[in-house]
């Protein structure tokens, strides 16, 4: 979506709009815990987010990857900065591509920095002298595809301090196409605010977006106030001075003086507040604490989907997920992306069944080798590795190799079941409980549209020894309300199932049909299969070849089942965790997972509707 119909919705519901800025990382771990950052940060609700260019575009391959990846994995709508400093009419225009091609439509255009090694800014052959020409070209060329912002300078640019001159320039840059503007952080308010009647009573009429930069030390305050030449009110001198050397209480006064400053914008009519975050969330999200900008239980943030949608060019429409990949949302972007159809957002027979090899896209856990040590110990016996999964359950660590994220609100009503059936050995790696029309406003379960409501069936997912799979199928079957499905490493695949997709949640919303966003399929579960006992071998390799711990989480990816079951009465009378009532589990207290013992059904064929053996041939499904 555009960002002037983002900033008009706002304003039409009388909410007070949010967005942050953030800047590609230099090194490879770098960006990736800033993916983390944007991903938590989601959760605060910004309108969107836009990611800089860096000077002289060296980072510009960077720039496109981090808004592909913002757009189609986080689902954020993102607007990327582009400068004309150092870039050749060809660059510009793969720059642009990248964009559109990621979904990107919001672009903020710029004269930019020029790069250190350059005294004077000078224009690129072939390229763009000022920001209105870059604007006046993407207009041309793409029409009304991007909305195009530009900057604006309150206090005067770096090369240029006259403020007038630069209010006649930034009209140039209106007329020539911008619909928005994203000002220079600033800290005098008055000053501000002056500015912006100088920008109407000048013609300028296109949304004003003020740059605000939290106060994180003192050092970085001045330095940063010095860079962009920024008035320094007296007072806040005043008051951050003498504790100058408390970080802490230097973040604390700069919140409450970032907070009054945003109070008096909102009264002056901005409506919108820009964050420049330097890729950091805490100062930022105290301000927006303070001014009670972030979302609370009781004031949530209205989910369109279950999970959350992608912003890619191609999935924009998507409505419907396995649940599998729920907490493994990149790699199920990644492994989807050469699926056959996605504007319908449904799945039909002419589906591509391919997921491709996992190599190719890159898929394993988070993180080195020494930090997931660190993270999740070495365990030596299947007790510490049940303990692992305990403690993940009880929200002690922050994620496992099958979650990239934290236990969620939403297990907190079968977190005890949950705990109990890890202390048990039975690690369980995906579940939900069941939800039985509540309203899609609902605080965990709500989403949707307002005054609708939601369902969903229990589901749980588990890594189960081999020696119990024969007396759990059996509870299983003997409830008709079950189904399941159990695949070893090598593929050998047991199930009740008809191979149809199997819808787990599904909303009722008024002059709609009803949406059915997460299924169970024997086709993805099979692919995910696949990811699943890899992600586990990775935790492995973590660990030297002859250590205990390798052996230990190899045996089990080796040896162990994935099972799923749904429990398709939504009403919960029988709750899934009694299947696991009495099962006979052997000592955990073992160094090694155990020799694979494989359960009668597959040595004797098939039976209930199970397959033997090989993977069955994938069958799309309507």
């Amino acid at each position: 979506m555009h960002i002037k119909e983002k900033l008009a919705q706002n304003e039409a519901a009388g909410r007070i709009g949010i967005s942050f800025e953030f800047f590609p990382p230099k090194t490879a771990q770098g960006v990736q815990n800033l993916y983390d950052r944007m991903d938590r940060m989601h959760s605060l609700g910004p309108s969107f987010i836009d990611i800089t260019w860096g000077a002289g575009g060296r980072l510009s391959d960077l720039t496109c990857e981090m808004v592909n990846v913002a757009q189609s994995v986080y689902g954020l709508e993102t607007c990327m900065h582009l400068t004309c400093t150092d870039m050749p009419r060809e660059r510009v225009d793969a720059a642009l591509q990248s964009a559109y091609k990621a979904g990107c439509t919001n672009i903020l255009a710029l004269r930019g920095d020029p790069p250190r090694e350059k005294e004077v800014w000078e224009a690129a052959d072939g390229g763009f002298r000022y920001a209105k020409d870059l604007v006046k070209y993407i207009r041309e060329k793409y029409g009304n595809h991007f909305d195009i912002g530009v900057g604006g300078y309150p206090e005067g640019a770096d090369d240029n301090p006259d403020v007038d001159l630069l209010i006649d320039h930034l009209k140039e840059k209106v007329d020539a196409g911008s619909s928005f503007v994203v000002t220079q952080m600033f800290y005098d308010t008055d000053h501000f605010i002056n500015w912006v009647k100088k920008c109407r009573d000048r013609g300028i009429n296109v949304p004003i977006i003020p740059g605000i930069m939290p106060i994180q030390t003192y050092a970085a305050f001045i330095r940063r106030a010095n860079w962009t030449k920024a008035r320094i009110p007296p007072d806040w001198l005043e008051a951050l001075e003498p504790v100058k050397n408390d970080d802490a209480a230097v973040k604390e006064i700069g919140k409450r003086l970032i907070a009054d400053m945003c109070r008096r914008l909102i009264a002056a009519g901005i409506n919108h507040l820009h964050f420049y975050t330097m890729n950091l969330a805490q100062a930022t999200q105290l301000v927006l604490d303070d001014l009670k900008l972030t979302p609370t239980p009781e004031t949530p943030l209205q989910r369109a989907l279950p999970w959350r949608p992608s912003l890619g060019l191609n999935r924009r429409e998507e409505d419907v997920r396995p649940i599998f990949w729920r907490n493994r949302n990149s790699s199920y972007i990644a492994r989807t992306q050469t699926w056959d159809e996605f504007p319908n957002g449904r799945w039909t027979d002419s589906r591509s069944p391919a997921f491709g090899e996992l190599d190719a896209y890159g898929i394993g856990i988070k993180g080195t080798n020494d930090q997931n040590i660190k993270l999740w110990g070495e365990p030596k016996s299947l007790r510490d590795l049940a303990d692992i999964f305990v403690r993940f359950m009880e929200g002690k660590l922050e994620r496992l190799p099958w979650s990239e994220s934290p236990i969620s609100a939403e297990a907190t009503s079968i977190k005890e079941n949950l705990v109990e059936l890890n202390k048990r050995g039975l690690l369980t790696i995906n579940s939900q409980p069941a939800v039985n029309g509540v309203k899609s406003s609902h605080p965990v379960y709500g989403w949707g549209p307002k005054n609708g409501f939601v369902y969903q069936k229990a589901y749980l997912e588990l890594l189960l020894p081999p020696y119990l799979i024969n007396d759990l199928i059996a509870r299983i079957e003997a409830n008709e309300d079950l189904t399941y499905h159990a695949v070893s490493k090598s593929g050998e695949l047991l199930t009740n199932t008809r191979d149809s997709p199997n819808a787990l949640t599904w909303g009722i919303f008024a002059g709609r049909e009803i949406v059915q966003p997460t299924i169970v399929e024997t086709i993805s579960f099979l692919a995910w299969k696949d990811e699943a006992y890899q992600l586990g071998e990775d935790w492995a390799k973590c660990h030297d070849a002859a250590s205990p711990s390798r052996k230990l989480i190899q045996g089990v990816m080796d040896n162990w089942y994935l099972v799923n079951i749904v429990n398709n009465d939504f009403h919960n009378t029988y709750n899934l965790f009694e299947l696991f009532n009495d099962l006979n589990v052997k000592d955990l207290d073992v160094e090694v997972a155990g020799e694979i013992v494989e359960p009668k059904a597959l040595q004797n064929g098939t039976t209930n509707g199970t397959t033997n053996g090989a993977t069955p041939e994938p069958v799309a499904q309507n």
